[in-house]
C-alpha cells in the first residue's frame, strides 16, 4: 500500500513539474472586444477580420471574445472601460469621442466631406493621424480610423425634403455637441441617447426618428420601427479602433505590430461593408417597406445654408484654417 502511495505521489509531482515547464506561449490571452452593433454589421465584420489576422499571425496566442450589440454597455462606458483596462479593445462611432478628445469632433461637422474618398484621404492622412495620436494623452490607444458612412435621417412623421420639415422633429442624436448644435439650428428637437435605448424609444414614440449611415440603418433593421428615410447625407461618420493602454503595454513590439496590421485590415473590411451598404442599402430599405426620398444637390445646399449659424459655433471651437484645409483636400 505504501509503495502504491509513493508511486501515486511521484506521478502527481512529475505532472506538476511538466506543467510548470510547459511553454508560457501555449496559454491563450483573451481579448475582450465590445461594440454597439450586431455581428453582421460593419463593426462585426471588422472585429472578425481583426481577430483572424491576429490569431493567424500569432499562432493562436490570442483569442478574441466578442461582445456585440452593446454587450458591455454603451459606447461611452466601453471607452471608459478601455481607459480603466477592464476592456481590451473596441470599435466605436465618433459619437462620444469628443468627450475624450475634443478635436475628434471636427470630423462631425455637417457637409464637411464631399464623398467617401475625400473623407478617407483626410482620415488616413496627416490630419486624421494627428488626431489619433491625441488619444494617447487621455489613456487610450487609437490604432486606426474606421468608417460608418454618411448619415441619413429616418423618422415616423413624414418625408424630410427641406429644413422646414425638421421643425419640432424629435431626433435621437449621439452624445455629440457638433450634431446637437446642427439639429438645434435646423429647428429640430435633438435628443441625445445611448444606442441600446434607441429601438425601444422609437417603438414607444418617445422620439420621432434618428440619424445614421445606411450601414447602421440596414444592419439594425430600423425599417421595422421607422417609416421614412430621407437620404440627406448631412454628416460623414467615422469609427475608430481602440485598445487599452494596460493591454497594449503588455504586448511585445512584434505583437503590437501584428495588432496594428490586423486593425488596418479590419478597416479595409469595414469600408468594403460600407461601400456595399451605400450601393444597395436604400433599395433594400425600400423593399423592406420604407418610403425613401433622395435629396437633390440643391436641397442639400439648402440644408447647408440653414446651418450657417451652427458653422459660426464650430469656427469658435475648431481651427477655421484646419476646417478649410480639410475642405480643400483633393
Amino acid at each position: 500500500m505504501q509503495h502504491t502511495r509513493t508511486l501515486f505521489a511521484g506521478a502527481v509531482l512529475a505532472a506538476a513539474i511538466t506543467a510548470s515547464l510547459a511553454p508560457a506561449a501555449s496559454a491563450q490571452q483573451e481579448v475582450k472586444i465590445g461594440y454597439a452593433l450586431a455581428p453582421n454589421s460593419h463593426y462585426g465584420v471588422a472585429a472578425q477580420r481583426w481577430q483572424e489576422v491576429v490569431e493567424a499571425e500569432t499562432g493562436g496566442a490570442f483569442t478574441f471574445r466578442h461582445f456585440p450589440s452593446s454587450g458591455l454597455g454603451g459606447e461611452r462606458e466601453v471607452i471608459e472601460g478601455i481607459q480603466l483596462g477592464t476592456v481590451e479593445a473596441t470599435i466605436v462611432s465618433s459619437g462620444t469621442l469628443s468627450n475624450f478628445v475634443p478635436e475628434a469632433g471636427l470630423f462631425d461637422i455637417p457637409f464637411l466631406f464631399r464623398d467617401l474618398g475625400h473623407a478617407r484621404r483626410v482620415l488616413d492622412g496627416p490630419i486624421g493621424q494627428d488626431i489619433l495620436a491625441k488619444f494617447d494623452d487621455v489613456g487610450i490607444v487609437a490604432l486606426a480610423w474606421g468608417e460608418q458612412g454618411f448619415r441619413h435621417l429616418t423618422n415616423n412623421r413624414g418625408p424630410v425634403d427641406e429644413p422646414a420639415d425638421m421643425a419640432g422633429l424629435k431626433v435621437r442624436t449621439m452624445e455629440n455637441p457638433v450634431h446637437i448644435a446642427a439639429f438645434e439650428t435646423l429647428g429640430a428637437a435633438p435628443t441625445p441617447m445611448a444606442w441600446p435605448e434607441v429601438i425601444g424609444a422609437l417603438q414607444q414614440g418617445t422620439i420621432d426618428g434618428q440619424e445614421n449611415p445606411l450601414s447602421v440603418i440596414t444592419s439594425a433593421n430600423l425599417a421595422e420601427v421607422q417609416s421614412y428615410l430621407s437620404l440627406t447625407g448631412h454628416v460623414y461618420s467615422p469609427a475608430v479602433i481602440l485598445v487599452s493602454p494596460a493591454f497594449w503595454g503588455g504586448l511585445s513590439p512584434e505583437e503590437q505590430e501584428i495588432f496594428r496590421q490586423g486593425a488596418a485590415e479590419a478597416v479595409v473590411a469595414m469600408r468594403g461593408f460600407v461601400d456595399a451598404a451605400e450601393a444597395s442599402g436604400a433599395e433594400a430599405l425600400r423593399a423592406a417597406g420604407m418610403a425613401v426620398n433622395d435629396l437633390t444637390a440643391a436641397q442639400r445646399a439648402a440644408f447647408q445654408a440653414a446651418l450657417a449659424p451652427a458653422y459660426e459655433r464650430y469656427y469658435a471651437t475648431y481651427d477655421r484654417a484646419l476646417i478649410e484645409q480639410i475642405i480643400a483636400t483633393e
